[in-house]
C-alpha cells in the first residue's frame, strides 16, 4: 500500500528529535510492520534490509522514515517506547535476497497442498494465501472461514509437513481482495491493495440515499460484497438531504395521491408520479412544503405545480427528408468510366511495344548465326556466294550497334547489282 511522505523534506532540530522507528513492508505491501533502527544507519525508501523474524530473520523494504513514521504509528495505536519492538539488524545482502526467493518461490505449492490438506480433514475454510519467513522457519497461513474453525490438528500436520513453525490468521473478504490485488470498475487499482486500510460496513441504505439502483452485480465489487467506494460520498449526500423536507413520500391533489419517486439534490427538486399516467413530475421543495401544509389542514389542490426541466446540452436535431431524385447526373460516372478505359488501353499499348522489342532483338541475333553458318560451308552456288558476301558486310554494322532494320536498308542497293562475271568460266 503506497504512502506518500509529505513530511520528507521537513528540517530536524537535533539527532535526539529524530524518529528512530522504520515502517517496512513485506510481499509486495500486503503486510507492513513497524522496527527499531538502533544502529541509527540512515536508509531510504525502497531499500532492501534484515529485520528481526521468529526465530530467525526477515527481507522488507522500507516503506517510511522520519516524521511520517510517528504519524503512522498514532494511526496505528503502535507507541514508539514500545520494548517489544523488533529491530533492524542489517541492510540485506545477496545471500539474504537469495534465501528470500527460493522460500518465496515454495509459497504457491504451499498453498496447493494445504488446500488438499484441509479438505481430507474436512474443515470448512479456505486457504488464501501462505507467507513464508526469508529464512524459511516460520509460514503464515491466511484462511477464510465463515464462523470458528478447530484447527489444532491441522496446525500439526502443517508444521510436519513443511518442517517450520506455522501460524494460522483469519482474514475477511476484503482483505482477501487486497492481497490479490486487480483492476475495479472505475480503471484503477482496487483501493483495498493501494491506500485503504481500514474496512468499514456498507449497506444498500448508502445506495438508497444516492439514488442509485439497487443492483447487486453493479454495486458488489470483486471481494463479493458492496463497494467500498459506496461511503466516500455518502455524507456528502446525507448533508444534501437535510434541506429536503420530511414525511413528504404521499401528496394528495385532486387526481390522487402522488407518490415520491425520488430526489435530486443537483437540482432542489422532487420527482412524483400520479395513478392516472406513469409521467414523472418534477416539484420544486417550496411547492412540495405548500401542498404538504395545505392537506393538513384538509385543502387538497387540483394539481401539482410541475417546473420544466431545461437542460445544458444542446438538442441533437434529427435530418429531415429530403427527395434528392433527379439532381444527381450520371454523366460524372460515364466520364469516369471512359478515363479507365482510356487507362487500361494505354497500359495494354505499352505491354505490347515492351515485348515486340526483345524479339527484334533475337531476329538479328539469329541472322549472325546464320551468315557465319553459310561461310563455313563449301561455295557451291553463286547465290550461295552473294548471300556469303552479303552476310559478312553485315557484321561490322551491327557490331557498331545498328539495329537489323538498317541492316536491310543497307543491303538493298547490294542486291540491285548485277552480279559481276568470273573470268575462270
Amino acid at each position: 500500500m503506497n504512502t506518500y511522505d509529505w513530511l520528507r523534506n521537513l528540517p530536524i532540530a537535533g539527532v535526539d528529535m529524530a524518529c528512530n522507528v522504520i515502517e517496512v513492508s513485506f510481499n509486495q505491501g500486503t503486510r507492513k510492520d513497524f522496527f527499531r533502527n538502533a544502529t541509527l544507519q540512515h536508509y531510504e525508501k525502497g531499500d532492501m534490509i534484515s529485520v528481526e523474524g521468529v526465530s530467525g530473520f526477515d527481507v522488507g523494504e522500507v516503506s517510511l522514515t522520519g516524521e511520517i513514521v510517528r504519524l503512522q504509528m498514532k494511526k496505528r495505536g503502535a507507541k514508539e517506547e514500545n520494548p517489544e519492538m523488533k529491530k533492524v539488524l542489517r541492510p540485506a545482502t545477496d545471500r539474504d535476497i537469495d534465501l528470500m526467493r527460493q522460500n518465496k518461490a515454495r509459497e504457491p505449492e504451499a498453498v496447493i497442498r494445504c488446500r488438499a490438506i484441509a479438505r481430507q480433514l474436512k474443515l470448512d475454510m479456505k486457504i488464501s494465501q501462505v507467507e513464508m519467513q526469508a529464512d524459511g522457519r516460520k509460514a503464515t497461513f491466511f484462511y477464510i472461514a465463515d464462523g470458528r474453525v478447530d484447527f489444532r490438528e491441522l496446525i500439526k500436520v502443517y508444521a510436519s509437513e513443511f518442517k517450520l513453525k506455522v501460524e494460522m490468521r483469519q482474514i475477511g473478504a476484503r482483505q482477501e481482495a487486497g492481497k490479490v490485488g486487480g483492476i475495479g470498475s472505475c480503471g484503477r487499482e482496487l483501493c483495498c491493495s493501494s491506500w485503504l486500510t481500514d474496512f468499514k460496513s456498507v449497506n444498500t441504505a448508502a445506495a438508497r440515499y444516492q439514488n442509485l439502483s439497487i443492483n447487486q452485480t453493479k454495486l458488489s465489487g470483486q471481494c463479493g460484497r458492496l463497494k467500498c467506494c459506496l461511503n466516500y460520498e455518502l455524507d456528502t449526500y446525507l448533508d444534501a438531504l437535510q434541506h429536503f423536507p420530511d414525511n413528504c413520500d404521499t401528496l394528495q391533489v385532486a387526481k390522487g395521491n402522488a407518490y415520491l419517486i425520488k430526489k435530486d439534490i443537483f437540482k432542489n427538486l422532487m420527482w412524483y408520479t400520479l395513478p392516472d399516467s406513469t409521467k414523472q413530475y418534477p416539484v420544486t421543495i417550496e411547492s412540495v412544503k405548500k401542498i404538504k401544509s395545505q392537506n393538513q389542514q384538509g385543502v387538497i389542490p387540483e394539481a401539482l405545480e410541475t417546473v420544466e426541466v431545461t437542460s445544458s446540452k444542446p438538442k441533437e436535431v434529427e435530418p429531415e427528408f429530403v427527395d434528392v431524385v433527379g439532381q444527381i447526373s450520371l454523366r460524372s460516372l460515364d466520364k469516369s468510366a471512359d478515363k479507365k478505359r482510356r487507362s487500361q488501353q494505354n497500359q495494354q499499348n505499352q505491354q505490347r511495344g515492351q515485348g515486340q522489342r526483345p524479339q527484334q532483338r533475337q531476329g538479328g541475333q539469329q541472322g549472325q548465326q546464320g551468315g557465319q553458318q553459310n561461310q563455313q560451308r563449301p561455295q557451291q552456288r553463286q547465290g550461295g556466294q552473294q548471300g556469303g558476301q552479303q552476310q559478312k558486310g553485315q557484321q561490322p554494322n551491327q557490331q557498331r550497334g545498328q539495329r537489323p532494320n538498317q541492316q536491310r536498308n543497307q543491303q538493298n542497293p547490294n542486291q540491285q547489282r548485277p552480279p559481276k562475271p568470273d573470268g575462270n568460266k
